[in-house]
């Protein structure tokens, strides 16, 4: 496994393919007062890109171009917030994306456990270790271990997304998964909007 971290901004000829597993680390899970601190990136080969943001400006060009590039398909754990966060500090709407909590939602319906851990272990017999998970992300210089942290989620969303779209295909629930996926956005920015808690389709 190699993580390379970039500060500021992806290098402008970084090739991830057609799909990239996306995370984000922030100072905390409000999106109108926590800011975003790095954006982890994969493309499934084993070796993660973490982009230390210059918090303020965010002037991260091709860091945003990826995320708005249709071409290619962004794989998230919790796509709601990572989206959202990429909306109100980059000013871009993530798409297309693939949210792996929302699959595992829509097949794991055994379970309560729909954490990324929690898929990690039974979908891909990997152990993942979370230690690092509150720690500060706006240190200017980030520890080797908050660095493997962040790798680590984006490390196996390929492979678990293979696992739960097989599971989708099983259950006959791919195309109502792929509905939710396309809303995700507007979903994120309904959060940012003011209705993070309200659903707005109940009577």
């Amino acid at each position: 496994m190699a993580v390379t971290l970039h500060r500021g901004d992806l290098p402008a000829d970084l090739d991830f393919g057609s799909s990239v597993a996306v995370d984000t680390e922030t100072m905390g899970l409000k999106p109108e007062r926590d800011q975003l601190c790095v954006v982890q990136l994969s493309a499934g080969d084993g070796n993660a890109h973490i982009v230390q943001l210059d918090r303020g400006t965010y002037n991260a060009p091709n860091l945003r171009a990826l995320m708005g590039n249709q071409d290619v398909l962004k794989i998230f754990h919790f796509a709601r917030f990572d989206v959202a966060m990429m909306q109100r500090y980059l000013g871009v709407v993530t798409s297309p994306v693939y949210c792996t909590k929302v699959a595992s939602k829509l097949v794991r319906t055994y379970t309560d456990r729909h954490g990324l851990k929690d898929l990690a272990r039974e979908l891909v017999n990997v152990d993942m270790s979370k230690q690092q998970q509150s720690s500060d992300w706006g240190a200017r210089d980030l520890t080797e271990a908050q660095l493997a942290y962040a790798a680590s989620d984006v490390l196996h969303l390929h492979e678990i997304k293979a696992v739960l779209d097989e599971m989708l295909a099983r259950e006959g629930r791919t195309e109502l998964a792929k509905a939710c996926f396309a809303f995700l956005p507007v979903r994120a920015a309904l959060d940012l909007a003011g209705w993070p808690e309200e659903d707005i389709f109940s009577h």
